[in-house]
């Protein structure tokens, strides 16, 4: 069977800054039918699931005004331009919470939306954190705590969790031998 493609008649930049370029773009399916789709592209993102001996993930409680939602999630942020990932995972994890991850491992790549955004996602497990003397970020976090993956995905079902980084990272950690 033959693969047809959409094909793209051009893209309109909207808007654009160092965290997102936000375009229209004018698309042909392969039957005929044009359209006008928005897409953003924004930079790719690392967080880290740390996890403890115990089996505890590391996560933060922060205010999400998007969603106007108080939420758990992992650690993270944008890759510097040359940053290397796996460095920029660790180093968010500590800027964020005041924990130096002992290892970094990448969990898995990810898109979350890939109908109209283009934004890497890159999930790192940390097999344990040493606590340092950085003073979390007072913008990031509420709170920090240690709670037990299994406690987590229970998190998410009662609507306690809801971005994807920490979805994917909690039910992909739970696959993983202890």
């Amino acid at each position: 069977m033959a693969r047809t493609q959409w094909t793209i008649h051009g893209e309109h930049v909207v808007d654009e800054n160092r965290h997102i370029k936000l375009s229209t773009v004018d698309v042909e399916l392969p039957d005929g039918v044009k359209f006008t789709q928005y897409v953003a592209r924004m930079p790719r993102c690392a967080m880290t699931l740390v996890l403890n001996e115990r089996r505890e993930a590391l996560l933060m409680y922060r205010h999400r005004f998007i969603i106007d939602r108080w939420v758990w999630e992992l650690p993270g942020g944008y890759v510097d331009h040359a940053e290397d990932v796996a460095a920029a995972a660790a180093r968010e994890v500590e800027e964020e919470t005041g924990w130096r991850p002992r290892s970094m491992e990448r969990l898995v790549t990810y898109q979350p939306a890939i109908g109209t955004l283009d934004q890497p996602q890159e999930v790192y497990l940390a097999r344990g954190a040493d606590l340092t003397d950085t003073e979390p970020d007072i913008n990031e976090a509420e709170d920090i705590r240690w709670i037990p993956l299994e406690e987590a995905a229970a998190m998410i079902d009662r609507g306690e969790i809801v971005g994807a980084a920490t979805v994917v990272a909690v039910y992909r950690a739970l696959s993983l031998p202890a």
